[in-house]
């Protein structure tokens, strides 16, 4: 074996160049120092930076592609993807396991609160009977640096009453719920949308991008408890749903 061929397949710290290539540019990606959309340096670049082949830097590119992490295009060369996150139809998930199943770190804001009167597109959109008071939120979920999905939810205070009184300015609106009101049903309506001015402002995505939105009311014991829509933008969301056969 030629020196030239021993450099290329091992490092000095005797991890294969490889898979050290693999290792510093997953890290720059997952830390969030290659933001969504920044270009990966040319191939020529890379063999020039590790030392190496072609093909061993065409080998460990490919694998990020698979991964989901990069993005190749002809003639272009190599960007960094939105991470893409999957979430199970049936489910009723805390967003944060998603962001953090992706090897990003999850925050959460709260862009504004109000309780009042239901208007009747509230009454509809909680399938309420009578007219009561509600509490309004709007939310951010972000992973890393970047937006990861716009929350709208509506919460119905004679279902609970303790509601009033949290800010949710430390705890999204989800978990705080899942972990005091036992829901009996969930109802789940999915479909694509275009971003509008505010939502496109919100995800830091262009004006009618299209976006995939979850609507979900929940209840408990027959009283309607809330009504969420998350906004995903739609490269970043991928929904899965497992079946059985069904008996007789």
């Amino acid at each position: 074996m030629s020196m030239v061929e021993t450099t290329e397949m091992e490092s000095s710290d005797g991890v294969s160049l490889h898979q050290r290539i693999l290792s510093d540019i997953s890290e720059k990606i997952l830390s969030g120092a290659w933001a969504p959309g920044h270009r990966i340096p040319f191939e020529h670049e890379l063999t020039a930076e590790y030392n190496c082949s072609r093909m061993t830097v065409n080998k460990a590119l490919s694998q990020l592609a698979k991964a989901g992490l990069i993005e190749r295009r002809r003639r272009s060369g190599s960007f960094v993807r939105r991470p893409q996150s999957q979430a199970a139809v049936l489910e009723i998930h805390d967003i944060r396991i998603e962001v953090e199943a992706l090897g990003l770190p999850y925050r959460y804001e709260r862009l504004a609160r109000l309780k009042r009167r239901s208007s009747a597109e509230d009454r509809a959109l909680l399938e309420l009977t009578a007219s009561g008071q509600v509490l309004a939120l709007e939310c951010l979920h972000f992973a890393g640096e970047r937006p990861f999905a716009h929350e709208q939810r509506l919460i119905n205070l004679a279902a609970v009453a303790e509601a009033a009184e949290e800010e949710f300015l430390g705890i999204a609106p989800g978990p705080w719920l899942i972990g005091r009101v036992p829901w009996s049903e969930a109802e789940h309506r999915i479909r694509a949308t275009a971003a509008d001015e505010h939502i496109a402002d919100a995800l830091d995505i262009d004006t009618g991008a299209p976006c995939l939105v979850v609507e979900r009311r929940t209840w408990s014991a027959e009283h309607p408890v809330t009504h969420v829509r998350f906004i995903y933008p739609a490269e970043s969301h991928t929904l899965v749903a497992r079946f059985t056969p069904s008996q007789g």
